[in-house]
């Protein structure tokens, strides 16, 4: 028995040692994830739910059509309250458009027209040079990521230069992937397909000092030509309990269309 002992000896060290750096790298693991979510929910909380954004906006967008720019002033709640308004070269501004999680208005007073529907990427998507739902421009225009809320998120971290580099897969298969720099400010924000393959990705640029928003927000389609810039100035994050800056009277003499 006692050579048996001596020949098994080497064995069960061996596995002994195995079993605890495994237990270690699942501790690491398991640590990684925390500290992801912390660095996450820290982001998405830069502006509260009952807080409401306001900026004036330089718009930069080009598409397969051209290059175009506007000046706008953007107000907007999370997790899905927008309120657009465009100037007109000279004078007033022109295009006016709010959202809320039930219902979104259009009005275009050179028109004289003003559209009522759901807020749909779809009905967004016609007045707006993109298709994304409301949460999305939303969070992203308020300095932080689309976060699906999924359950069974996965989470992988690890540095990337002096980055954090998250890595979050869904269970549906669709995965994003967010820089974020030691100052816990976002960096970059990429959303994917089921497939891996890139939809959209965000840069958030020019932070203030006391400005927890990126002052230059970009997004840029996987088409490789499709991009939005917004720069934004005088940047106002504040309480606000009365929600009516989020509704669209329709003036008199102004014909509604129903959007589907």
């Amino acid at each position: 028995m006692r050579n048996i002992y001596y020949l098994m000896r080497p064995i069960i060290i061996i596995s002994f040692l195995t079993l605890l750096t495994g237990g270690c790298i699942q501790r690491e693991i398991i640590q990684s994830d925390f500290e992801a979510q912390r660095v996450l929910l820290s982001i998405s909380g830069i502006v509260g739910e009952n807080n409401v954004l306001s900026a004036m906006a330089q718009i930069n967008l080009v598409t397969p059509n051209g290059h175009h720019t506007a000046r706008a002033a953007m107000i907007m709640k999370r997790p899905s309250y927008l309120r657009l308004e465009i100037f007109a070269p000279i004078g007033p501004p022109d295009f006016f458009l709010t959202a809320s999680p039930d219902e979104m208005r259009v009005l275009i007073p050179s028109r004289g027209e003003a559209y009522l529907g759901r807020p749909t990427s779809d009905n967004l998507a016609r007045f707006l040079p993109w298709q994304f739902n409301i949460e999305d421009i939303v969070m992203i225009f308020t300095g932080s990521y689309p976060s699906r809320g999924d359950r069974n998120v996965s989470y992988q971290s690890y540095p990337d230069g002096n980055a954090m580099r998250i890595e979050i897969r869904i269970p549906s298969g669709n995965s994003q992937i967010i820089l974020v720099g030691k100052d816990n400010r976002l960096q970059k924000f990429v959303q994917n397909d089921e497939y891996g393959k890139e939809i959209y990705h965000v840069k958030y640029e020019d932070y203030r000092p006391q400005s927890p928003v990126a002052e230059k927000i970009t997004i840029n389609m996987a088409d490789g030509v499709t991009s939005i810039c917004v720069k934004y100035s005088d940047i106002k994050i504040e309480k606000v309990t009365d929600m009516s800056i989020f509704e669209l009277p329709v003036p008199t003499g102004v014909k509604s269309i129903i959007l589907n």
